[in-house]
């Protein structure tokens, strides 16, 4: 029966230390979750939304307003992309031509 107690009071510390892991992480996830804005699980997998305030509802439109204006950066940077590779693998001398076109439309 010692041996049985012994066994127990050598176990029961890292059970304990592993079930305080799992609450602290658990705590935490949660807490990030929150204050990034993604919403939370219930106790049956359900969705439970935190309540939206003045000042999540301005964060998401200027993330909005933020994202339209880098796609639409982007779509600058494709065409830009797409002018640098035409002249790339074109050939020397239409090149040659394409300049000196413009150098006389500029004077």
């Amino acid at each position: 029966m010692n041996d049985k107690a012994q066994l127990i009071g050598t176990i029961l510390p890292w059970v304990a230390v592993i079930v305080a892991f799992g609450v602290v992480g658990w705590v935490v996830t949660t807490w990030m979750r929150i204050k990034n804005g993604y919403p939370l699980d219930g106790a049956w997998g359900q969705a439970v939304y935190p309540k939206k305030n003045e000042e999540v509802i301005e964060r998401v439109k200027l993330v909005s307003q933020e994202n339209a204006q880098l796609r639409a950066e982007l779509g600058s940077v494709k065409d830009r992309l797409a002018n640098v590779e035409r002249i790339v693998t074109d050939d020397s001398h239409r090149l040659t031509q394409e300049i000196e076109a413009l150098r006389l439309t500029k004077n």
